[in-house]
């Protein structure tokens, strides 16, 4: 990610040399998104850091998918376009025709908004999962609010990351008599263990898109990858 963003700010610069009339920056990915606020005391808000350095050197508008929180807008000065993959992960729900009763569900409090918006657009129930995070990137998932029992349920978040979060909630789906899980998300970040975990929780489908490229040694036989271009 720092090597990307140095080459944007670079390419930006050198279009502003070039005397362009309006500068864009496109980042389906926007990195450090998610240390938009403090978490402890003395430490870095990353996200603001990376509004600031695109805005210093000339960036006109912003435009960037899924943020981690829509907050991280209130950081840039000059207009942010905020797309969202939800109609692309919608459709391909509704064009598999799937016979299961479908259930939507949130793997934290964060994303219950996305998760009830996804719901009403495939038209059917939603549930949300207890999280906390003792630590940096581990997760620990309670209890789910909702009746998931025999349905197939689909996760919804804005990523998978280490994979921690999804496939403990996967778990905790299954042990509660979920038919089966599919994961969907907006950005493949897999970092570490993430695909060792993520073969290793029984998911029916893992559905993502192409906001970040995806080595071929990071991919496996449940995962689908749909593509952000036509949006």
């Amino acid at each position: 990610p720092n090597d990307a963003l140095v080459e944007l700010l670079t390419m930006i610069d050198a279009a502003q040399g070039a005397s362009a009339h309006r500068i864009i920056a496109v980042l389906p990915w926007y990195g450090y998104a998610r240390q938009d606020k403090k978490s402890a005391p003395r430490e870095p808000i990353s996200a603001r850091i990376v509004a600031k350095c695109l805005e210093g050197v000339g960036t006109d508008r912003v435009l960037t998918m899924d943020l981690h929180a829509g907050q991280v807008q209130g950081f840039f000065h000059v207009p942010v376009d905020h797309m969202t993959a939800m109609p692309m992960l919608t459709q391909w729900f509704m064009d598999q025709n799937l016979t299961e009763e479908l259930v939507i569900v949130s793997p934290d409090a964060g994303r219950v908004k996305t998760a009830r918006n996804f719901a009403r657009r495939v038209g059917t129930h939603w549930a949300v999962m207890e999280k906390e995070r003792p630590a940096q990137q581990v997760a620990e998932i309670g209890y789910v609010v909702g009746d998931v029992k025999g349905k197939t349920a689909v996760l919804v978040d804005d990523m998978i990351d280490t994979a921690g979060t999804i496939c403990q909630a996967a778990e905790a789906l299954k042990a509660r008599g979920a038919k089966a899980v599919i994961a969907a998300a907006t950005h493949p970040v897999l970092s570490g263990p993430a695909v060792d975990r993520l073969k290793a929780t029984d998911f029916e489908e893992v559905i993502v898109t192409n906001t970040l490229p995806i080595p071929e040694d990071r991919q496996f036989d449940s995962l689908t990858v749909l593509s952000i271009a036509p949006l």
